[in-house]
C-alpha cells in the first residue's frame, strides 16, 4: 500500500501548494518577526522545528561550516532517522555540524525532554553541552563544542528573508546573516568572517499525533532534496533549492540576496545532475544513497539567463542531514552578467524509487 498512498499524497500536496504557498511574494519583502522563531516545545501541534546556521565559504581547509538542528521527528521520508528516535519520537532532536577539514563532523541525537533546554521565546537553545544558540537584539551567538573542533560564531540577523515554504501549516525561512567568529581545532584558533544564513522552520505533520515514529507508508513523501548556498562576493549570496515528491516538484528556486538591497527570488529554474559518483554513500545503517559527481543550475528572468553554473562536489560527504549528506563543491560559470568560480555548500538527500536527472520549473 505504500506506493499508492504516498503517490496520492504527493499529488494532493502538489495541487494544494500553489493555492496556499505565498513564498514568492514573501521572499521579496522584509522579515517582520512573523513567524516568530520559537521552539514550540509546549505544543504538540508542531511536529518539527528547525534552526540552522550555514556558512558556505571559508578559507581552506575548512571550506564551509554547517549547524543543522531538528527538534521533533519531521514525519518525512528524507529527514527521519527512526533508529535515533527518543522514547517519544516527538521529543527527538538532532545536531549536525561539520566542515570539509579532516574528521570535523558531528552528528548526535538527544531526548529534548531530558537532555536539552529550549527557552519558550527561542532566546536560549541548548543541546546538552554540545551546542548552544542564543538569540538577542538581532544577533545569534552559536557555540559548538565537538570531539574534533569547536565553533564560536556571532551572526548578525538581517531582515532579508527567503522563504522555501510559506503556508499556514509549514514555514521555512532563511535570513541573510553576516558573521564573525572562530573555529578551534588541534591546529589552533582560526578567525573567520563572511556571509552566512540564520534559518528557521516549523511544521505540522502527522507525526504530531503519534509518540512512535510513523510507519514508512504514512510519512510525507518528499524523496529528493538539495539545498545549496554560494557566497558570490562579500555582499552577495545565492540560495539554490530543489525538492520533489514522487517526481512532482515541490520547490525549485534561486534566491538572490545582496546586503542592503531588496531580496529577489526566481522560479524559472532548471537543475540537472550531469554525472553521478561511481560509488554511493553508505550510512551507519547500511543504507546506500547515490550522490552527484557533476551538476548544473540555470536560472532565467524574463527569458534571459541570469545564472548558469556547473559544479563538482570535491569534499568528503558528511552524513547527518536527515537521511542525507552535506559537503562542499567547486563551481564555475556565469551569474548576473559576471564570471563566477569558487566554493559552495551543498546538502543532498535522495531516497527516490526511480532515477531522475533533471528538474525544471515552469
Amino acid at each position: 500500500m505504500r506506493q499508492p498512498v504516498t503517490t496520492a499524497l504527493s499529488g494532493l500536496i502538489a495541487a494544494a501548494l500553489p493555492l496556499i504557498d505565498t513564498r514568492m511574494a514573501a521572499s521579496e519583502a522584509p522579515y517582520t518577526g512573523t513567524p516568530a522563531m520559537v521552539p514550540h516545545r509546549d505544543s504538540r501541534a508542531q511536529a518539527m522545528v528547525h534552526y540552522g546556521v550555514f556558512i558556505p565559504r571559508l578559507p581552506e581547509p575548512y571550506r564551509y561550516l554547517n549547524t543543522m538542528t531538528l527538534i521533533g521527528a519531521s514525519g518525512t521520508e528524507i529527514f527521519d532517522n527512526d533508529a535515533l528516535a527518543a522514547p517519544d519520537a516527538r521529543d527527538t532532536t538532532t545536531v549536525f555540524s561539520s566542515t570539509a577539514h579532516a574528521d570535523q563532523t558531528f552528528y548526535r541525537s538527544y531526548d529534548a525532554a531530558a537532555d536539552c533546554e529550549f527557552a519558550a521565546d527561542g532566546s536560549h537553545l541548548a543541546w546538552g553541552e554540545d551546542l548552544t544558540i542564543d538569540v538577542a537584539d538581532g544577533t545569534a551567538h552559536i557555540v559548538g563544542s565537538y570531539e574534533t573542533f569547536d565553533v564560536d560564531i556571532t551572526s548578525t540577523i538581517t531582515d532579508q528573508v527567503s522563504y522555501f515554504v510559506r503556508t499556514p501549516i509549514y514555514d521555512h525561512l532563511s535570513l541573510l546573516a553576516p558573521f564573525t567568529g572562530a573555529i578551534t581545532d588541534g591546529d589552533g584558533v582560526h578567525e573567520v568572517s563572511g556571509l552566512g544564513t540564520f534559518e528557521y522552520a516549523h511544521a505540522m505533520t502527522p507525526q504530531a499525533l503519534c509518540a512512535r515514529p510513523l510507519p514508512a507508508r504514512f510519512k510525507l513523501p518528499a524523496d529528493f532534496f538539495t539545498y545549496q548556498v554560494i557566497e558570490l562576493d562579500e555582499r552577495t549570496q545565492l540560495l539554490l533549492t530543489c525538492v520533489s515528491a514522487r517526481g512532482r516538484i515541490m520547490c525549485l528556486t534561486v534566491h538572490l540576496r545582496v546586503l542592503g538591497e531588496t531580496a529577489r527570488v526566481f522560479d524559472d529554474v532548471s537543475f540537472e545532475v550531469l554525472d553521478y559518483a561511481d560509488r554511493p554513500c553508505v550510512d551507519r545503517w547500511g543504507r546506500q544513497m547515490r550522490v552527484p559527481a557533476r551538476f548544473r543550475w540555470i536560472a532565467r528572468d524574463g527569458g534571459a539567463t541570469i545564472v548558469d553554473l556547473e559544479a563538482v562536489p570535491d569534499s568528503t560527504w558528511r552524513p547527518g542531514h536527515g537521511r542525507g549528506y552535506a559537503g562542499a563543491y567547486r563551481y564555475r560559470g556565469r551569474a548576473f552578467g559576471d564570471d563566477a568560480a569558487d566554493t559552495g555548500y551543498i546538502e543532498w538527500v535522495d531516497v527516490q524509487n526511480a532515477p531522475r536527472h533533471r528538474w525544471s520549473g515552469r
